[in-house]
């Protein structure tokens, strides 16, 4: 690739640079050979977001999404690393399955890193090849999807997981107190009423694994945290030392269970949707670091899938290509947030997590890699989900005005998104000239 000169460009520390790219590497502008120019005062330069919880759904017999497809739309968010989780047809559970998830990888717009399965085919009974798998490179392991309900197979594959160094990502859902996966919260506040997920069939599962975390001495990672309960849990948990990180959603953190007034389907999503009291929580504990850091838990799901009354719906949204933008909506804009915290959020946090920080992750100086991603931050659309590079049309933010800051990632080097209206406003030619559309190019 030619070389890059951003000119003018905000670091997330605030301050305010000139960045070169040589030779797929952060490099002194100085050094540069009549680089490509771009005009990025008022933009900022974020490390290349990574996100631990994402469904890229192939292999399957008819997936609702494809490494290409979710790559794509993981490069047009920011993202240049992804955990494909281990919920596909067949389930991530062998050392031979994490080997054919990496060939089909190959020429993939974004790292994509394989979780394995806890248990085998999600079965919640009987630990799977921990240690084959790991073997491949496998470091967190999770049946998302589905709670490890026994505690006794969990501590098992913790006391496995452990003795290797891994972590352990639980999908935290008691599945008899969550009903029959309706995704609808508890609304009434009544003890004697039937209830839909409400927040103790979280918070409980919550609680059980933080002790026996403090029991193994094994990481255990919470997914998709969505209670003020769970929270308390969090916090009691991180005060004592024991060894637990959480995660929580751009969903959880923008929209509310008055969505689900309407029954669309399109918002049902496991765990769903909560009140403000509990955004305000989720809110307040990602500023603080209580929970560590933003996955997306992406989940496309074929239209037909959606097409149903609510019950019969299969829960999950869509969510790569919105990420930051709702981050810098509910948590910069407010201030609860700035663009260090985003940065450790979304990138540094998750990589060191997720134990990839060896290439991603890294630090945004001379010499690493070029792996970032250049944000507008005062851009804004409204979300039309026919424009999603992602096959899942699933997208609860259609409709919604929100920041739209991706104007172009970088993984190591190479380009792998480009906003097409980028050129006219920001690209320059060696000469320093505005080029014609279409006839500059940064990759």
């Amino acid at each position: 690739m030619s070389d890059i000169l951003m000119r003018g460009v905000a670091l997330p520390s605030g301050r305010t640079t000139d960045l070169g790219v040589h030779d797929a590497r952060l490099a002194d502008p100085s050094s540069l050979r009549r680089p490509t120019r771009i005009d990025a005062g008022g933009l900022v330069a974020l490390p290349g977001l990574v996100d631990l919880h994402t469904h890229l759904r192939e292999p399957s017999p008819e997936p609702a999404e494809t490494i290409a497809s979710g790559t794509a739309a993981a490069a047009r968010g920011g993202f240049t690393a992804v955990f494909a989780m281990a919920n596909t047809t067949p389930v991530t559970d062998t050392a031979a399955r994490v080997r054919g998830l990496r060939e089909r990888s190959v020429g993939a717009l974004a790292e994509v890193v394989p979780v394995g399965a806890i248990t085998q085919n999600l079965g919640g009974t009987a630990v799977a090849d921990i240690e084959a798998m790991y073997a491949e490179g496998v470091t967190v392991f999770s049946d998302d999807g589905r709670c490890v309900m026994n505690a006794a197979v969990m501590r098992q594959a913790l006391v496995r997981v452990g003795a290797i160094g891994g972590v352990i990502a639980q999908h935290c859902q008691d599945h008899e107190l969550a009903g029959a996966l309706a995704c609808l919260p508890d609304r009434t506040g009544s003890a004697d009423t039937p209830t839909r997920w409400p927040r103790a069939a979280e918070a409980v599962i919550v609680a059980r694994d933080v002790q026996l975390a403090r029991d193994t001495g094994t990481h255990v990672h919470i997914c998709h945290v969505s209670t003020a309960e769970s929270v308390d849990v969090l916090r009691w948990a991180k005060s004592r030392g024991i060894p637990v990180t959480a995660e929580v959603t751009p969903h959880h953190l923008l929209l509310g269970d008055d969505r689900l007034d309407s029954l669309d389907p399109v918002f049902k999503v496991n765990p769903p949707l909560r009140g403000p009291d509990d955004r305000r929580a989720l809110q307040a504990a990602l500023a603080d670091g209580v929970i560590d850091i933003v996955a997306t838990d992406h989940a496309p799901h074929l239209p037909r899938d959606k097409a149903l009354p609510f019950p019969e719906a299969k829960p999950g949204l869509v969510g790569l290509e919105w990420a930051l933008g709702v981050v810098l909506e509910t948590m910069v804009t407010p201030g609860l947030l700035d663009f260090a915290a985003v940065a450790d959020r979304l990138s540094y946090a998750p990589a060191r997590i997720g134990q990839i920080g060896a290439r991603q992750g890294r630090p945004l100086s001379v010499g690493e890699p070029a792996t970032f991603t250049l944000i507008d931050p005062t851009r804004r659309a409204v979300i039309n989900q026919d424009d999603s590079l992602s096959q899942g049309r699933n997208n609860p933010y259609h409709g919604l005005n929100l920041p739209d800051p991706v104007l172009a990632t970088f993984w190591a080097g190479r380009s792998t998104y480009v906003d097409p209206r980028w050129e006219a406003a920001y690209l320059l030619t060696p000469d320093g000239v505005r080029p014609a559309t279409g006839q500059a190019t940064v990759g």
